[in-house]
């Protein structure tokens, strides 16, 4: 990812305006949606990533949701909630969900910015690092499960195993 330099650590006012800012400097493809929202494409290792961030001025929070690109075939809810519900029990920050609009599973945070003056870069560096690695990390698990016939906990287990050395 691109380093950003800002005079000001801290954007002491509405986080999308860094968010864009950011995602100008590492050239990905974005659209502003209004004052408090941003969609973002991101081209990762398994598939692209549509990444959206809405700021709740009203409850001082920035909502991120990065959704991976594939929809759970009908016949599948069950497996897939026993997948989230083993992936969710392992994570620190944040949690997968799948969108009801279009049954696309996605990684979702929100930061509360309550007593904040602002963002700094640092955080959403660290906001986009998390929500991305998990994503990478965890695609492979909904591939095995929805097309697959692999079980949850099959899935959860070849997406953690940890590789040593190179071939």
């Amino acid at each position: 990812m691109a380093g950003l330099s800002l005079e000001d650590d801290l954007h002491a006012h509405n986080p999308v305006d860094l968010l864009e800012e950011i995602v100008s400097a590492n050239e990905w493809s974005f659209e502003r949606m209004g004052e408090h929202e941003i969609a973002v494409s991101f081209a990762g290792r398994w598939c692209d990533y549509q990444m959206h961030f809405a700021y709740a001025e009203e409850v001082s929070a920035l909502q991120y949701t990065c959704a991976l690109d594939m929809r759970v075939p009908k016949g599948k809810n069950a497996p897939l909630a026993e997948l989230l519900a083993l992936i969710n029990g392992k994570m620190w920050i944040g949690h997968f969900d799948v969108l009801c609009d279009d049954g696309m599973p996605c990684f979702r945070q929100t930061v509360l910015l309550r007593g904040a003056s602002g963002m700094a870069v640092e955080q959403v560096e660290d906001l986009l690092d998390i929500g991305v690695s998990e994503c990478e990390r965890f695609y492979p698990a909904f591939q095995f499960v929805i097309w697959g016939g692999r079980s949850p906990e099959e899935a959860v287990e070849a997406a953690l195993l940890e590789t040593v050395g190179e071939a």
